[in-house]
């Protein structure tokens, strides 16, 4: 079963030795944001876990940051599935979202603070990306809500903390998050805001996910979790907020007010620029007696961002193409953990019902996802194993038949895109139809019968235990 709660998840994942504990004493403004890019970059997948520090110089609180998004294990585990079950379990929970629960009281607000007591500097945030990130940053979900429907959205805008009461939001134009908050400015008000940090794991994993407008992150979070999300409201606004959270900062953006925000260390790998973003004053913070501190790590990837982004979003994509598209074909998808500004790869295993089908569904995904790069193959290839990809393009793939790149596609946080006369920014996408167009004949490997009699030589001669790789399984069981 998933997590029930933030807490519950970090127990789950020091015993699998997937959280590992710093008891030295750290610096926040620089410390953990080194120690998370060595575990990153340091370790191969395999290998990584979350980083918890004890002892923080300056906060009561303990930190901790990429436990959710180590690796494809820590997600698994947060939401109580098989690494292989991700997807499928997406499918479910968009197909069948739970509601949230509205309660009284909650363990985000045992302690209430307000005023002049709320003050930013007795949580440990940390500066991500020491001597280039201007200030520390809050990276965690954010909750804001339209004045006049009362609909809420949540997802994650990271936020520069510009004192002790005040932030600075990249509410981004365009983006759910301040289309909602201009329904307030707009007319002169305050815009409500709230930060969760440390909600339950699904509540995260919604929040990431690029989920259509209209559809409710914490419904779908619910289903992520087989059990609705409670909420309850702030204490210095109407919004709705996760009861079991560990901290919830409440605030208000201010109308007409902006302040620069940047540079900032961002998934896509490089650092943002400086551009002017709404100010917000903070008007609460709330807490469990015993609170920990959660930050979810960007920056070049991987990373915590772009791990989260892949997973959930691939998912979201399987569930769109069978049960939208009615592409019933689909078996799997992946997207190579890389998702930074959704410039990442995508694959999907399909079994192709016509001619020309693996390309009417790239192009698809081209029109209707982020996704910069699209290779389709066929079902019986491991998606996951880049030494597989690797193999079906160098079999399976005519560049001058099976390549298409198609242009025109809003791009701002390309890189590699210059800006046209008009100050646009719009690039390419490369869509790869990998599936097998030829008769190729079959594999070249000893027949099943033979190999399995070799593996009894290979084991009586004391050799290393094989494994059996989803690449060999598919090969021998095809034969």
């Amino acid at each position: 079963m998933a997590a029930s709660d933030f807490r519950e998840f970090l127990a789950r994942a020091e015993a699998r030795g997937l959280l590992k504990r710093v008891s030295q004493a750290v610096d926040a403004s620089w410390e953990p944001g080194c120690l998370v890019k060595w575990m990153y970059h340091g370790l191969p997948a395999s290998q990584r876990f979350g980083l918890r520090f004890d002892q923080l110089s300056g906060s009561a609180f303990p930190l901790v940051t990429a436990a959710l998004g180590a690796s494809v294990d820590s997600y698994a585990l947060a939401l109580g599935v098989a690494p292989a079950e991700i997807n499928e379990h997406w499918v479910r929970a968009l197909l069948e979202p739970r509601a949230p629960v509205r309660v009284t009281t909650a363990p985000c607000q045992e302690v209430v603070l307000t005023g002049a007591q709320a003050r930013l500097d007795a949580l440990p945030i940390p500066v991500w990306t020491p001597g280039r990130d201007r200030a520390p940053y809050i990276t965690t979900c954010v909750v804001n809500r339209h004045a006049v429907t009362g609909v809420q959205n949540m997802g994650v805008y990271r936020t520069m903390v510009r004192d002790l009461h005040s932030v600075v939001v990249n509410l981004s134009p365009g983006r759910q998050g301040q289309m909602l908050a201009s329904t307030d400015l707009a007319a002169g008000r305050p815009a409500p805001i709230a930060w969760v940090i440390g909600a339950e794991p699904a509540v995260y994993f919604a929040a990431v996910a690029n989920l259509a407008p209209g559809v409710d992150e914490v419904s779908v979070a619910g289903g992520l979790q087989a059990a609705p999300v409670e909420l309850v409201q702030a204490r210095t606004s109407a919004l709705l907020v996760p009861a079991n959270a560990e901290i919830i900062i409440e605030g208000e953006v201010l109308p007409g007010e902006m302040a620069d925000e940047g540079p900032f260390g961002e998934s896509a790998g490089y650092m943002s620029e400086v551009a002017p973003k709404p100010v917000a004053r903070i008007t609460a913070i709330t807490h469990r007696r015993d609170a920990i501190f959660y930050g979810l790590a960007s920056q070049m990837p991987p990373s915590e961002s772009t791990t989260l982004q892949s997973l959930s979003n691939a998912g979201l994509i399987l569930k769109t193409l069978r049960h939208d598209h009615g592409e019933t074909t689909v078996r799997d998808c992946w997207i190579d953990l890389m998702f930074g500004g959704g410039a990442a790869h995508l694959v999907v295993a399909m079994r192709p019902a016509r001619p020309g089908h693996a390309r009417e569904l790239g192009r698809l995904l081209a029109q209707t996802t982020p996704l910069k790069r699209i290779t389709i193959v066929d079902e019986d290839i491991d998606i996951r194993d880049r030494s597989e990809l690797d193999w079906v393009m160098s079999s399976h793939v005519d560049p001058a038949r099976d390549v298409q790149v198609i242009g025109g596609f809003p791009a701002a946080m390309d890189h590699a895109v210059l800006p046209d006369a008009q100050g646009r920014k719009l690039g390419g996408k490369l869509v790869i139809d990998a599936t097998r167009s030829l008769a190729t004949g079959p594999v070249s490997l000893p027949t099943a019968e033979l190999m399995e009699r070799a593996r009894v030589t290979w084991e009586s001669a004391g050799l290393p235990e094989p494994g059996l790789s989803q690449r060999l399984r598919n090969c021998l069981s095809g034969q």
